[in-house]
């Protein structure tokens, strides 16, 4: 194979720097093709890197490398001695040399047959120059670039280093840190626990969903093969793994990838230990993006479909049960599922709610599973009015937002009247009845208008305990007795509470539309305090 100038791979500016060059690549430069270099042998390695440029002409040369060198020689003593010349080549094999280089001339006007069979048995690029050169040239052109590549892999370093440091004692967080190595390696980054479950991700977003989207082949190989770019580093400290950042399809050199994923790892791991600024988990952070993402809408459920197959959630032919639980942290919820065996993510949303989503076989009764689940929380918690509410069952994925949202609207719904009710043991859309419509229309001017209107009486004095009075009163039905019970005070107290609030409304609360038209105002009232 002729080496021509078509076959040329120069370094852009914008390229990353590699600490060494290939064979391929020197064979590429000007001075080397001055040379007419013609590659006789190890076709199929000339992407070994080159870790330096050695000049011998002794024919025990092997005991002299310490692997990686591209061997330049005349042959000289080699002329006339089929034996050493296949030795010459075993030997070179056996010191992992990169390449050998033969100047034709004197000693070998032409390839030797011995020489280029030895090194195509071995593997080993043998290059041959047709033109005289001096290799003092090749030699100092070869040398200078390692150098100044190695000087700035050193740079590249410390950059990443210090760029990382910073941002940790800034207090960023875990996405902050991996932007900032995405730029750096130009290719998607993925962090995974020791299960392969991605945590988190970073780089161009499509670029991303590509990777998540053929995950689980790329999770069963581990990493992949460094030489196409999946380059990977441990993440752990103290004789413990406990997860890994890869760099997925990364262009550069392998071991520029991998001092940057080295580099990222070490700051992952101090980023750990300090607390990443956050009191989650980085699997509690990754199933709260999720989450979060799909019940905001904004991105599509489809494209966050990778996201959550990447994660751990099964999303084939799968029934999904849209799940709020009020009061209830993310990490005893994720336990009790483990307890039930059931696949499902949670974590805390907005105001107190937690978001939880079940995964079940199609075949799997969902509402008894979703009632095991709430009466286990329950028990858990030691909260008898822990709120569970729920979503009616979706097959399809598309679904699950609304589903999550239904959710979040029911457990809103009645978080404010959890004692005063007597809820089931997983509140669905059906429970909430006028408590929830009023949820739904509690922002709207008119309806604003209408409870201050209506309880203008008690607001405008601020009386916190007939409110707590009225409250109660209504949502028991209008029981007297039972109000009193609540709220610890005798049947006359309560009778002489309840004159009071009528007079301060001007209302009738025995009559049924007057009773009700109050209701509706407290309810909204109390919606809109929320």
């Amino acid at each position: 194979m002729t080496i021509t100038s078509e076959l040329r791979e120069p370094l852009e500016p914008s390229q990353p720097l590699e600490p060494a060059l290939s064979v391929r690549q020197v064979l590429t430069l000007e001075r080397v093709l001055a040379g007419e270099p013609e590659v006789v042998a190890g076709a199929g390695q000339l992407d070994r890197p080159v870790r330096w440029v050695h000049v011998a002409e002794a024919p025990d040369v092997g005991v002299m490398l310490s692997g990686g060198e591209m061997v330049l020689t005349t042959g000289v003593l080699l002329a006339g001695d089929e034996d050493k010349q296949a030795e010459y080549i075993r030997s070179l094999h056996r010191a992992e040399a990169a390449a050998v280089v033969l100047g034709l001339g004197r000693a070998f006007p032409k390839p030797p047959d011995v020489m280029r069979r030895a090194a195509e048995r071995c593997g080993l690029p043998m290059v041959v120059l047709h033109r005289p050169f001096p290799f003092a040239e090749l030699t100092e052109e070869v040398q200078s670039r390692l150098v100044r590549r190695k000087f700035a892999a050193v740079s590249l370093s410390e950059a990443v280093r210090t760029a990382l440091t910073g941002l940790i004692t800034a207090g960023a967080p875990l996405q902050r840190l991996l932007d900032e190595v995405a730029s750096h390696s130009a290719c998607p980054v993925v962090v995974t626990n020791l299960a392969h479950r991605v945590l988190a991700t970073a780089g161009e977003r499509s670029a991303v969903d590509d990777v998540l989207r053929d995950w689980e082949r790329i999770a069963r190989q581990a990493g992949g093969n460094e030489g196409d770019g999946w380059i990977r580093a441990e993440l752990g400290g103290r004789g413990e793994r406990w997860g890994q950042i890869m760099l997925c399809g990364h262009r550069g050199d392998t071991a520029t990838g991998r001092l940057l994923a080295e580099r990222a790892a070490e700051a992952l791991v101090l980023h750990r230990m300090l607390g990443g600024n956050s009191a989650h988990s980085w699997e509690e952070q990754s199933a709260q993006s999720l989450l979060t993402d799909l019940v905001s809408g904004v991105v599509p459920a489809r494209q966050l479909l990778p996201r959550a197959r990447a994660a751990g959630l099964p999303v084939n032919r799968r029934t999904f049960v849209p799940l709020v639980v009020r009061d209830g942290e993310a990490a005893q919820l994720e336990r009790v599922l483990r307890m039930l065996g059931l696949s499902g993510i949670a974590a805390e949303l907005a105001d107190g709610a937690t978001a939880v989503l079940l995964s079940l076989a199609r075949d799997q009764d969902a509402a008894v599973l979703a009632a095991n689940f709430a009466a286990r929380v329950r028990s858990g918690s030691g909260a008898e009015h822990t709120v569970v509410a729920a979503a009616d069952a979706r097959t399809a994925w598309d679904d699950v937002p609304a589903g999550l949202r239904e959710a979040q609207h029911v457990a809103d719904a009645v978080a404010d009247s959890s004692t005063a009710l007597d809820l089931p043991a997983v509140v669905r859309l059906k429970d909430v009845h006028l408590r929830g419509l009023i949820r739904l229309l509690r922002d709207d001017p008119q309806v604003q208008s209408f409870a201050e209107r209506e309880l203008d009486g008690l607001l405008c004095v601020a009386d916190d305990d007939m409110l707590a009075v009225l409250r109660t009163y209504l949502a028991t039905g209008r029981n007297k007795s039972r109000t009193a019970q609540l709220h610890h005070v005798s049947r006359p107290a309560l009778y002489r509470r309840l004159e009071a609030i009528q007079t301060r409304l001007g209302v009738d609360l025995d009559d049924f539309e007057q009773a009700a038209s109050v209701h509706i105002a407290l309810l909204a009232h109390d919606a809109q305090q929320a």
